[in-house]
């Protein structure tokens, strides 16, 4: 197949179609989990524990079995802007 062939094999393919801005602009964003746990140089254990976050939930996540709900969605969204804002909300210094 030509590579002609092949777009115009993708194009036909209902369930193939590409992304346009319009399709784009109404798709839900969900924030990537593991994007966010690498930016923080976190493994899935220490994540999991630093965020109370449990581990299989997390992993269902970044293997897209499931999808964060609403609440876990800002949840996320708040550890990707300020981590060490939640981290110390969930782990107090002791006084």
């Amino acid at each position: 197949m030509t590579d002609e062939d092949i777009r115009r094999a993708a194009l036909d393919d209902p369930d193939a179609q590409p992304l346009t801005p319009e399709r784009l602009a109404t798709m839900k964003r969900t924030p990537q989990v593991r994007t966010i746990r690498r930016a923080l140089g976190l493994s899935q254990e220490e994540f999991a524990t630093r965020f109370h976050i449990p581990l299989g939930t997390l992993r269902d996540w970044e293997q897209g079995r499931k999808d964060p709900d609403a609440a876990a969605r800002a949840y996320l969204v708040v550890i990707g802007r300020n981590p060490e804002a939640v981290s110390e909300a969930l782990h107090p210094a002791p006084s």
